[in-house]
């Protein structure tokens, strides 16, 4: 029997669906904002404050690994109502709410460590969505932009785990924007047309691998177009790569290459 923690993103539902076609006893703990998975069967929406709840339906199922996937985003920490367990806990889950909502999961994960649950990968189901290294697309990265790559890779060595950068845009060997707690659409929203730079989407140096991995879909493709950006990289097995078909004949369409270190 296996945990699911579902958030928002499509990543949940696919995950969810792969559990289902491989016919894996489960239930899922529902932290998406509407409520989406109300309608599965074993769903159950327990609030993120109520760690003794979650505990408990966790060993109830005679669950010893879970996973999380999809987007789980900070709770209103001054409306929850808490368990004793919540009380106990919580304090460690609002320090990391300062940090980033990654920080949130990795708190959550450190919470369940403690309680003897183990936390798998979230593409433990679904490796075919984690690609290898190699190129991707028609167009190839250049000796210009293999420096660039050089750049953005140093550039994610130095930083710590607890940063929230995940994504940068460099250009001739120079580092251009670094995405914030928002998110890469927003970093590059935030953008001129930046003609010739590259998106690159690392783990940290020391990433919890389990969560929160860099993640490119179509979506990612398309704003890439609309910021005149000329490829995206990404590290071999350390990424979620959705929609490949899609994504790989929009990019050989718009001269985009994908590069996969």
């Amino acid at each position: 029997m296996i945990g699911l923690f579902l958030g928002d993103t499509d990543f949940s539902e696919i995950v969810l669906n792969k559990v289902k076609k491989l016919k894996k006893k489960h239930f899922i703990i529902d932290f998406s904002r509407n409520n989406k998975f109300k309608k599965e069967k074993n769903s159950y929406r327990i609030s993120i404050g109520k760690f003794g709840e979650i505990i408990k339906l966790i060993k109830e199922k005679k669950s010893k690994k879970v996973l999380f996937a999809g987007k789980i985003l900070k709770p209103n920490f001054s409306s929850l109502r808490l368990d004793f367990k919540g009380i106990y806990y919580m304090p460690s889950v609002i320090r990391a709410a300062k940090i980033g909502d990654a920080a949130i999961i990795k708190a959550i994960i450190k919470i369940l460590a403690n309680e003897g649950i183990k936390v798998v990968s979230s593409v433990f189901f679904n490796p075919e969505l984690s690609l290898k290294k190699g190129n991707f697309s028609k167009i190839k990265p250049n000796k210009q932009d293999i420096i660039s790559i050089k750049k953005g890779k140093s550039y994610f060595n130095k930083i710590n785990n607890l940063n929230h950068i995940q994504a940068l845009v460099v250009k001739d060997g120079k580092i251009v924007a670094t995405e914030g707690r928002e998110g890469t659409k927003k970093m590059l929203s935030k953008l001129k047309i930046i003609s010739d730079g590259i998106l690159i989407k690392l783990p940290k140096k020391k990433q919890d691998l389990r969560i929160d991995l860099p993640t490119i879909g179509l979506q990612t493709l398309k704003d890439i177009k609309k910021h005149g950006l000329k490829g995206v990289v990404l590290k071999s097995k350390k990424n979620i790569f959705l929609d490949k078909k899609k994504v790989t004949t929009f990019a050989n369409k718009n001269k985009i290459f994908i590069k996969i270190i």
